[in-house]
């Protein structure tokens, strides 16, 4: 039988260990933060994304799952084509044939634009210059008012910048292109920013070097935020919405371009719904209905969507 005088010993010695091992819980949780301090440094640090218990609950995305789900969606339809994403909150990435070069048609607007506003920044050249249109710088194809215009309609470069991209407009983008920026200027701003694939005089891109620049652009890497803005306004809402954005969910923004020649039926840009942003492209090649092809492009959007968010 074990007297009161031990049972007293043993709690006492229970109630002396207790206390030790909250000492040093406390110990360690005091050096553990003071190693986790935060150390300032002259260079800014990427952000990264802090976990959270909704982490624990979210699917993780593979980009076999996401291939496969787009290309049950082709389906057969096309024979050569391209899809590309990458996730701007995550390492997340997608491809399919996303190097292979093609005809890039309007999309080829977009090193343009960038190009335009670069320079523009850099003050070699005015936005608000006005320019006379001559006759024989209308290009009487394909989408925009331009087209229509009689000789010695005047617009600013800034005008000519919004009816190319907002309506696809080519003899704007002639002019720019041209006249205003000069094309072996845009080749090379294009190259230094990456776009080993992009040949402006031949018009051909890849889908990696078009998110390259969407990413550029994007995130202010191409003019300041002002310029950066009033690009991505031209680039939102425009007056080509069948295809990247057709499908997706109201209240989503979409900063695309679009494509379109014989055969050849694209759409490249930037999905975000305000908390999560990501880049899209679809290049075809040999496809046989324009129409088909949109109504294709607008679904495998809202496929790649609704993976982004799960």
């Amino acid at each position: 039988m074990i007297d009161r005088g031990d049972r007293r010993k043993r709690m006492g010695r229970l109630i002396v260990l207790l206390i030790l091992i909250v000492a040093i819980g406390l110990g360690w949780h005091a050096y553990a933060n003071h190693r986790r301090a935060p150390v300032i440094s002259p260079v800014p640090e990427t952000k990264v994304s802090k976990p959270s218990l909704l982490g624990f609950f979210q699917k993780k995305k593979y980009p076999d799952d996401l291939a496969d789900k787009v290309n049950n969606t082709i389906n057969g339809a096309w024979s050569d084509y391209s899809v590309y994403v990458e996730d701007y909150d995550s390492d997340f990435v997608m491809g399919l044939s996303e190097t292979e070069t093609f005809t890039a048609a309007s999309v080829n607007k977009v090193p343009i634009l960038a190009a335009l506003y670069y320079q523009s920044q850099g003050g070699t050249l005015d936005m608000n210059k006005v320019i006379t249109l001559q006759q024989d710088e209308i290009q009487d194809y394909g989408t925009g008012s331009m087209r229509y215009d009689e000789p010695g309609t005047t617009y600013s470069v800034k005008t000519l910048a919004r009816l190319m991209i907002k309506q696809s407009d080519n003899t704007a983008a002639y002019i720019l292109a041209n006249e205003i920026i000069g094309i072996d200027v845009v080749e090379n701003l294009a190259k230094g920013w990456g776009l080993t694939q992009t040949d402006m005089v031949n018009n051909i891109t890849s889908n990696k070097d078009m998110a390259i620049l969407f990413r550029k652009l994007y995130e202010g890497k191409i003019a300041n935020q002002a310029a950066t803005l009033e690009m991505l306004s031209f680039l939102k809402d425009t007056d080509l919405e069948t295809r990247l954005p057709a499908k997706l969910p109201t209240g989503v923004t979409v900063y695309h371009k679009v494509g379109t020649e014989m055969g050849k039926i694209h759409d490249v840009g930037i999905v975000t719904n305000g908390k999560h942003t990501y880049y899209i492209g679809v290049f075809t090649n040999d496809e046989t209905d324009d129409t088909a092809s949109e109504t294709l492009i607008a679904k495998i959007s809202r496929v790649v969507y609704d993976y982004m968010q799960s």
